[in-house]
């Protein structure tokens, strides 16, 4: 019996589900709630966990479910948690530069689909490999790749933009005098 407990010991991994939780919810009250939720199925379902498995990618499995079922209810409901979701996070200006880019890498990660939010969390942040971001994700390894590379692929085209909406919003400060513009022939 102390064997059984000990192989069930979740205080380990209650960071790597906080900060899955937080990934998926945008918001600290609702990824409690979630980790708690996680939590008690987790132990209701104990005798289910296999000995070969780790722990960690069955609860982060588990979380994941639970996130699921809820989303899925709010869908019912209405896509009101999604408009405060955006709402969250005054816009206000940090003054370093690196403040300002990580600002704008946390918006586009929580603006991805839930799909590649989670894929990307669990394999970029929580360090798991492809098969067990896949097994917690109860996906095939191809599409968690797939979602990875459309995640990543958002990042970058956010990266390509920055740079272009900042030179479309500047007023230029040279005139073209003489020579071609390209605009006549």
């Amino acid at each position: 019996m102390v064997a059984q407990n000990r192989r069930f010991d979740v205080i380990g991994h209650l960071a790597s589900l906080r900060r899955y939780a937080r990934s998926l919810t945008r918001s600290d009250t609702e990824s409690e709630d979630l980790v708690q939720d996680a939590l008690l199925r987790a132990y209701e379902r104990r005798s289910t966990f296999q000995e070969g498995r780790g722990l960690g990618p069955w609860l982060l499995s588990i979380l994941h479910n639970a996130f699921i079922d809820r989303e899925r209810a709010r869908r019912a409901e209405s896509t009101r948690i999604e408009r405060a979701a955006e709402l969250q996070y005054p816009h206000i200006e940090p003054v370093q530069d690196h403040h300002v880019r990580l600002a704008q890498v946390r918006r586009a990660f929580m603006m991805l689909p839930d799909e590649q939010r989670a894929a990307l969390h669990l394999v970029a942040i929580e360090g798991l490999t492809f098969a067990e971001a896949a097994d917690a994700l109860d996906i095939p390894i191809g599409t968690l790749m797939s979602r990875l590379g459309r995640a990543r692929a958002a990042l970058r085209a956010l990266e390509e933009n920055v740079p272009k909406r900042v030179a479309a919003d500047a007023k230029p400060s040279l005139k073209l005098v003489g020579g071609s513009d390209g605009t006549s022939p």
